[in-house]
This record gives C-alpha cells, sequence and structure tokens, in this order.
C-alpha cells in the first residue's frame, strides 16, 4: 500500500492571495474530492511552532491520571465534548469497539452566551483539563485550522459553480470539533477485528488531520484497495465529510478509511471536523444537479444531519461507558 493516489496540493497561492491562487486551489481540490476524496495540502498558513505546541498539547492531556480524564466526561453524549475512554466509541458497528481515547473541543462559548442559555444544538461549554496553558494552545490551534477550512471552501465553492464566499455564513459559527487522539499499539490479544478506528467515514464537510510520524492511516480507494496516508512532513491529510459529499449531491466523495497502530509504539493524532452552523441548510448545490443528476437528497439542517452520524456511532457503545 502507499499514497501515490492521494496528492499533495500547494495552498501558497490561496493563502497568500496570489494571482490565480484561488483557481489553481479549486481546479486541484476539485479533482482530489472527485477521485479519492482525500488529499495533503502544503503551504497551508499555520505557524509550525503552533504545531509542534498542539502535539505537546496531545501528548499531555491523554498522560493524566486515568481517574482525571474520567471527570472529563460528563454529558459527552448530549455535548460532544470532553473524554473518550479506550473502547467508548465504535465507528464500525460491525466490528469491536476502538482501541484509542479522544479528547474534544468545542467553539468556545462564555456560560452566560444566548446559544448556551437557549439550549440550542450543539452549544455547549468546552470541558478543560487542569494543565498549565493548555485551553489557550488548544484554542489557539482550533482557531487556527478553522481559519485554514474557511480558505479551503473558497476553493471549494468555486469548483462547485458557485461563488467563493457561498459556504462563508455557513461556517462562521460551526459545529466544529477539534478532536485529539491517542492508539496505544495494537495488543496481542485483541478481539477479532478490533483496531485503533473502525472503517468509516466523516460527518462533516471536511476534515484537516494533523498525524504524528508513526502513520496508521488507511484509506479504501474507489476500486476497493486499501492504501496508505503516511504522514508528509509540514503538511495536513484533508478529506471530504458526508455532508459536503451531500451538498455536492454526490459529486464529490466521502471515503472510508481506518487506522491500523502495527507500530508497536504510540500513535497520537489531532483532527479538526469541520461541521456546518447548527441552522445552516444543507441541500444540493444548484452547480451540482442537472437534468441527468435531478437532486439526491431532501434539504436538512446541519444539526439535524449530525445528529443523525452521531447517534448511530455512539449507541452501541453507551451502556458500557
Amino acid at each position: 500500500m502507499d499514497n501515490a493516489h492521494i496528492p499533495i496540493i500547494d495552498l501558497g497561492g490561496l493563502v497568500d492571495g496570489a494571482p490565480g491562487g484561488l483557481e489553481q486551489a479549486a481546479r486541484e481540490i476539485g479533482r482530489a474530492a472527485r477521485e479519492t476524496g482525500f488529499f495533503y495540502v502544503k503551504n497551508h498558513g499555520i505557524d509550525a511552532d503552533l504545531i509542534a505546541a498542539a502535539n505537546v498539547a496531545a501528548h499531555a492531556v491523554f498522560a493524566l491520571p486515568e481517574a482525571d480524564k474520567l471527570a472529563l466526561t460528563k454529558d459527552f453524549h448530549k455535548t460532544n465534548r470532553g473524554y473518550v475512554p479506550i473502547e467508548g466509541e465504535n465507528l464500525d458497528p460491525s466490528k469491536p469497539a476502538d482501541l484509542k481515547e479522544a479528547y474534544n473541543v468545542g467553539l468556545e462559548l462564555a456560560p452566560d452566551d444566548p446559544r448556551i442559555l437557549a439550549g440550542e444544538p450543539f452549544r455547549a461549554l468546552n470541558q478543560w483539563p487542569h494543565i498549565p496553558a493548555w485551553r489557550d494552545t488548544v484554542l489557539k490551534y482550533f482557531n487556527a485550522v478553522w481559519g485554514l477550512g474557511r480558505t479551503i471552501h473558497r476553493a471549494i465553492a468555486l469548483d462547485l459553480k458557485a461563488a467563493p464566499d457561498f459556504f462563508e455564513d455557513k461556517l462562521n459559527a460551526p459545529m466544529a470539533t477539534l478532536r485529539l487522539l491517542h492508539y496505544p499499539p495494537q495488543p496481542a490479544d485483541a478481539a477479532a477485528g478490533q483496531i485503533g478506528a473502525g472503517t468509516h467515514t466523516d460527518y462533516g464537510n471536511i476534515t484537516i488531520l494533523l498525524p504524528d510520524e508513526v502513520g496508521g492511516l488507511e484509506v479504501r480507494r474507489r476500486d476497493g484497495e486499501w492504501i496508505q496516508a503516511p504522514t508528509i512532513d509540514g503538511t495536513f491529510i484533508c478529506n471530504i465529510g458526508d455532508c459536503l459529499m451531500r451538498w455536492t449531491n454526490d459529486v464529490y466523495v466521502s471515503t472510508p478509511h481506518r487506522v491500523v497502530n502495527s507500530s508497536g509504539r504510540e500513535r497520537y493524532s489531532i483532527a479538526f471536523f469541520l461541521d456546518p452552523n447548527p441552522d445552516a441548510e444543507v441541500s444540493c448545490l444548484p452547480g451540482c444537479v442537472s437534468t441527468d443528476r435531478p437532486p439526491r437528497y431532501a434539504p436538512i439542517s446541519g444539526a439535524d444531519y449530525l445528529w443523525s452520524r452521531l447517534d448511530a456511532t455512539y449507541e452501541p457503545t453507551k451502556k458500557g461507558s
């Protein structure tokens, strides 16, 4: 397995606003989104020191005592915030629960924010571990990759024959999740079919993944062959999610993938899942509809769509969590 079918896209012109940069990124991202649903991005504009600090934060939170981590699981299934223990979720319900632990952070809101007080869907307070400067580092990284995701969506919109700012008011208060992940080495006594993260597709618009050097991400091509997506210095791995596939009337592909940590080492990664605003209407874009390709999906709100996906993921493990 290799990454020969996952392109590396240079975002320098797009990020810097260079002439033609938006158009070039739109062409290259559009091609990758149709063919594999995965692509690397380089020259993305996010500071290397911030990336390094985020990696340190990921190691620090999972090094906490188990009791401290479990204290941060309060109402996880209602809020999608806080800690998920090993085997706490099941991305492939046909297989045993996943061999990973996770820590979720969402859009940061104050306790008196009207969206919190009104009980708006997917609005909740983040839970913060007692680690010096951890919150500031993680929020700075959250905001950086959120900005990158919105920039990438300008190219996506142009590729889909929409105005470059089409997604801006649909991603300016998103149900985004920054997920820090830790995968222990694959144990020799793991149950049959049990791996780090079972085969799944992502739920939102795009995912921006920062893996460590250990690797382990595997992507299933459209012909069914599994290929590796190894870590490439200076890049993020991005992939199309189910919500954007729905927005594009299945023009873009949301590709199944999994994590198998057969390295014998600890594996860490940080994934940013960019889901739309709760009240954003997810409906087929006009540029993706034709006489030969009528709309395949009815309009749905971003919140209702995400609820439908999370319920399927966590229901098998709720009784044991």
